[in-house]
């Protein structure tokens, strides 16, 4: 009885064919590009996700007239920077992988309080110089009252976050950097009206 089993088992394995060999080796590297793909696209949304919930508490906390929570010597810009990195730490994100303004990316070109238009490139708010990873810029117009707005001023807060993985995808001609994923810079920014109490 025990040698029928067996002898059933070698039936059954001399039967497979090599083409189902060769349909499972082309058939299981697309499947595993395809798995990596999905996981770089998580991994990518949860950093921006987090960069644009960081940059939202940190112009809440930068225009808010009193912080609770912050420390009472600190500047708005650095309450926004602490705000952004507690965010980064909640998400298990390094803050050394934000990239500082001027180097890969230039700061938006925002205009100070009061201004009636948008072309302001000559006198537009730089970030605060001290903090270089975050930019903050304070005191911008947000809307402008000639376009249907209210005229409303505030903060904007700015970061730019380098995946720190290098992972390249084939192709052609080598070397080609310009798929690589420690290339890409994802973006986060808010803005938040100046509040009053």
């Amino acid at each position: 009885m025990p040698k029928s089993r067996w002898t059933k088992w070698l039936g059954v394995a001399r039967d497979t064919r090599a083409s189902e060999v060769a349909e499972a080796a082309m058939v299981f590297p697309l499947f595993f590009m395809a798995f990596l793909a999905v996981f770089w696209f998580g991994y990518g949304f949860l950093i921006f996700g987090t960069l644009t919930s960081g940059t939202r508490a940190a112009a809440e906390v930068a225009v808010a007239p009193a912080c609770t929570t912050c420390t009472a010597t600190a500047t708005p810009a650095a309450n926004a920077q602490a705000a952004v990195y507690n965010a980064l730490a909640s998400a298990h994100l390094n803050k050394t992988a934000l990239v500082p303004y001027g180097l890969k990316w230039t700061p938006p070109v925002l205009c100070p309080c009061g201004s009636t238009g948008s072309s302001c490139a000559s006198s537009s708010i730089s970030c605060n110089g001290s903090i270089t990873d975050v930019c903050v810029q304070e005191n911008v117009q947000l809307s402008y009252s000639g376009k249907g707005g209210a005229g409303t001023c505030g903060t904007s807060v700015s970061v730019r976050y380098q995946i720190p993985f290098h992972f390249t995808i084939p192709c052609v001609p080598q070397p080609c950097t310009a798929l690589d994923l420690g290339n890409m810079l994802i973006a986060g920014q808010s803005e938040m009206r100046e509040e009053t109490q």
